[in-house]
């Protein structure tokens, strides 16, 4: 049988299953692939092109599909508002409370807000001014987080060294951690309204506080040098305690390492996971926590597939680790499966629904998909 064949096979048997262990999944072909997916409504998100040349900024309505039984409600995305960007937007932060983002085109420190639009007849995206890092160290773009109370703020640095927080509004630095470090930034994310965590490229975590720029707490990596690492950060709405949250670092070797916010040091859980890597671009790789499921993340940017693993039965030693289920859907290409080229450039959980994910791809593609836990598709199967 020749291999065309055979990946018409594995497409068919694949589309058949589909039916199974998808609630939804629809679909949405971008002019430009995008690395980015910010959620700016319960049902809408913004997604933007990293291509060099000018790319396209937009604001997509989910298909209502996904949102109500009735089959006469859409299940198409729908353009709410656009606009255009001069450059590759390699990093995106919506600024909670506000229609504003914050762009940044990956090659420099600068920092581009964009006004999303209201409800009136303006439908266009608009970029409304820049904030710089007042002390730029890097050619190589930042990462941005955003407030989560109090006036609207950012976070936003390139290495430790430059990491500050700067005023949305007035574009004025209000402070700046007090440290030399040169490590460059993977991650970046609050976890409470003044305490935020970093991720370097190198494995080394810090914990810091906007009040208290000079306390900055480092955790080396530990033995793990030479892979490149980013993190994911589950925080406890319910807790006035930033302690209480759960990181993951995901490194470029595939393996996963869950800690507590309280001892960095120890992982409660390590795991190496079953993916082949289709890519050495590490700045694809994420790995993301679902917000309203116990112990479950979401990892992509090695191939074409985005895996969700159950972290419950993890153990300090590294063991090896089965997905619970995978997302293979970017991989279709003609009627065939596209296993050499295909890959997952970005993916977001939604706030809210426990098992809907939105993820894009290299060739343009973006998915909404809800899938199936495996414990409910056996009890179906058992009906049958």
């Amino acid at each position: 049988m020749s291999e065309t064949s055979l990946d018409e096979k594995e497409f068919d048997d694949w589309f058949i299953e589909s039916l199974k262990i998808y609630n939804n999944i629809h679909e949405y072909q971008l002019e430009h692939p995008t690395r980015v997916i910010e959620w700016t409504a319960e049902k809408t998100i913004c997604v933007a092109g990293y291509s060099l040349s000018k790319n396209e900024i937009l604001e997509l309505l989910l298909p209502l599909k996904l949102f109500a039984d009735d089959n006469q409600v859409s299940v198409y995305f729908k353009l709410v508002h656009g606009g255009f960007s001069d450059g590759a937007v390699h990093c995106r932060k919506h600024i909670p409370g506000t229609r504003c983002v914050v762009t940044n085109d990956g090659f420099s420190s600068k920092l581009l807000v964009w006004d999303l639009g209201g409800d009136d007849v303006v439908n266009v995206i608009k970029s409304t001014g820049d904030i710089q890092l007042k002390s730029a160290s890097s050619d190589k773009g930042v990462k941005v987080a955003s407030g989560i109370t109090g006036n609207p703020c950012i976070l936003h640095g390139s290495q430790i060294s430059d990491i500050q927080l700067t005023e949305l509004t007035s574009g004025k630095p209000l402070n700046s951690v007090e440290t030399d470090s040169p490590d460059a930034l993977s991650s970046l994310q609050f976890v409470s309204g003044s305490v935020f965590l970093a991720c370097a490229r190198n494995g080394d975590m810090y914990v810091g506080d906007t009040r208290k720029p000079s306390a900055l707490q480092q955790t080396p990596a530990g033995g793990r040098e030479g892979a490149h690492w980013c993190m994911g950060v589950k925080t406890d709405l319910l807790s006035s305690d930033p302690s209480s949250c759960s990181v993951a670092r995901l490194s470029s070797s595939c393996q996963v390492f869950v800690s507590d916010l309280r001892d960095l040091r120890a992982p409660e859980s390590k795991a190496q996971l079953d993916v082949q890597r289709k890519t050495t671009d590490n700045d694809f790789m994420k790995v993301t926590w679902a917000p309203a499921l116990d112990n479950c993340l979401a990892v992509s940017g090695f191939d074409g597939m985005v895996q969700i693993y159950n972290t419950a039965s993890g153990r300090p030693e590294l063991v090896e680790f089965q997905p619970l289920f995978v997302h293979r859907g970017h991989m279709m290409s003609d009627d065939q499966f596209d296993t050499s080229s295909a890959v997952v450039t970005a993916h977001v959980w939604h706030p809210s629904r426990p098992r809907t994910v939105l993820s894009a791809a290299v060739g343009g593609s973006v998915h909404v998909w809800d899938w199936v836990d495996k414990a409910t598709l056996q009890k179906l199967r058992q009906c049958v």
